[in-house]
């Protein structure tokens, strides 16, 4: 017991079962936001996504607030990207919170040329969907290190 804290004062560290509810949830809601990826599923992706969700693309983008915002960043990507597969890790839960490492690789269609992106997926949810995404990543365009989106 910590000293001068009553009982009732202890700070409680959280329950294993949130952590494993969060990990069981980040689960079902990445592998539902790689498949609408892998698919060029616009619908698919914005399914993961809160009403009021932000996502922030890199940690020096914008963050995007909203589902309208979030889904034109996203409406791209059956124009421009083919043959998409997606990967994630093992998800890491704390509170609200989780995270995965990922690979995605895709061609583009305008040039044929690969793309072979990966990173790391952080998100907070309300319990049901994510309410803010930030993703760290890095993309290698055609074989050559790069960052060109």
């Amino acid at each position: 017991m910590l000293r001068g804290m009553a009982s009732e004062e202890v700070p409680h560290a959280p329950a294993p079962e949130r952590a494993r509810d969060t990990r069981a949830l980040g689960r079902v809601l990445i592998d539902g936001f790689g498949t609408g990826w892998a698919r060029a599923n616009v619908d698919q992706i914005m399914a993961v996504f809160a009403s009021d969700a932000v996502f922030v693309e890199t940690p020096f983008s914008e963050p995007l607030r909203g589902t309208e915002a979030i889904r034109r960043w996203w409406l791209d990507v059956p124009y421009s990207q083919s043959e998409i597969t997606f990967s994630s890790g093992e998800i890491f839960a704390a509170g609200p919170w989780f995270s995965t490492e990922f690979k995605c690789v895709f061609r583009r269609k305008r040039t044929g040329e690969w793309v072979d992106a990966r990173g790391a997926i952080f998100c907070e949810t309300d319990g049901t969907l994510i309410t803010e995404m930030r993703v760290y990543w890095h993309r290698w365009n055609g074989g050559r290190e790069t960052s060109k989106p």
